[in-house]
């Protein structure tokens, strides 16, 4: 058993993929690097095979029909091997020297495994003389075992992103998981829904993932997602479904997955509000109302808290604070 498994998902990745995949070779032989190409027509299957070839022990590619980046991560957690699971898109990196300690500590914990490991990213983006550094520094104890109580203040901006985390393999299988395919922003359904079963956490304070923002045509570009948006609004539907807060006993946990869903679920009503079409109004409706009727308790938490009431102003003055609202956050948090 490999004691990290890393999940390269992989569609027309030729010309950044070898950043990604060469940065996670300095693990050596303690990791597993998954290349899932996901049905890519350019000369991703060419390069990832001979990454495979050149690095056997470490290497593996699997090729599939495309199914969008949720179902290539599926794919690389179906397959993993690694006693801890991580996943690297091809157009991000990690740092080295980051990686290897994150590999130390991990291997500390391999008779009594941790559920997940948070580390720092970086907000890598083009033209940004300052890279934004998310870091744990005061909320986390650093460098020890610790559960939900052990945590302080979360503020906002500082809840676990995809790129922070790394699993217990088997843990993310038997949350019970499932990324839709063919649909963007499944991150925030990867590292929610899993939450309900960690309890035991490790945070090392280092720059390990590299998260870079600028490529044209990124998902997380406002134009690009403001047309996918219905599929954002599904991924904020299934978090409200899989993963229940008021199901977990610890209630530091409960009021953390209530506040990560608050942020996602008044993303999704101020992208509506910066699109300001009748349709995008009817969106906002629905989406409240299927939260309030598939989880009463999860509605009423959210709608009358400070987003909920903001969300719910009426008319253009309500749609002009919301706009106004998210662009503060993307100043603040160096988001597109």
């Amino acid at each position: 058993m490999k004691l990290l498994t890393v999940t390269v998902p992989c569609y027309n990745s030729q010309d950044y993929m070898e950043k990604a995949v060469d940065s996670l070779l300095a693990g050596g032989q303690e990791t597993e690097i998954l290349i899932v190409d996901d049905g890519s027509s350019d000369r991703t299957a060419e390069i990832a095979d001979g990454y495979a070839r050149r690095y056997p022990d470490i290497v593996r590619v699997i090729h599939q029909e495309n199914g969008g980046h949720g179902d290539a991560v599926m794919t690389g957690l179906k397959n993993a091997t690694g006693l801890y699971f991580k996943v690297v898109d091809s157009d991000d990196r990690v740092d080295p020297e980051a990686l290897k300690k994150v590999l130390e500590a991990l291997r500390k914990h391999t008779d009594q495994p941790l559920d997940m490991l948070i580390s720092n990213y970086v907000y890598d983006k083009t033209g940004a003389a300052h890279k934004h550094v998310v870091s744990y520094r005061g909320t986390l104890p650093q460098d020890r075992d610790f559960g939900w109580d052990d945590t302080g203040h979360f503020r906002k901006g500082r809840y676990f992103l995809m790129h922070a985390v790394t699993y217990r393999t088997e843990l993310l299988r038997r949350s019970g998981m499932t990324l839709p395919k063919h649909t963007f922003y499944v991150d925030d359904l990867y590292v929610y829904v899993p939450l309900t079963l960690v309890e035991r956490m490790y945070y090392l304070d280092v720059n390990l993932y590299w998260y870079y923002i600028g490529r044209e045509g990124q998902s997380v570009q406002e134009q690009v997602l403001l047309k996918r948006i219905d599929q954002y609004l599904l991924v904020n539907r299934l978090m409200v479904s899989e993963a229940d807060p008021f199901a977990v006993a610890n209630k530091k946990k409960r009021k953390y997955m209530l506040n990560f869903l608050e942020i996602i679920t008044s993303a999704s009503t101020a992208l509506l509000a910066i699109n300001g079409t009748e349709e995008s109004s009817r969106k906002k409706e629905a989406l409240w109302g299927y939260i309030k009727e598939t989880n009463p308790k999860i509605w009423h938490a959210l709608r009358y808290r400070l987003t909920g009431l903001l969300a719910h102003l009426p008319g253009a003055f309500g749609r002009c604070i919301l706009t106004g609202g998210y662009r503060i956050c993307q100043r603040l948090f160096g988001f597109n």
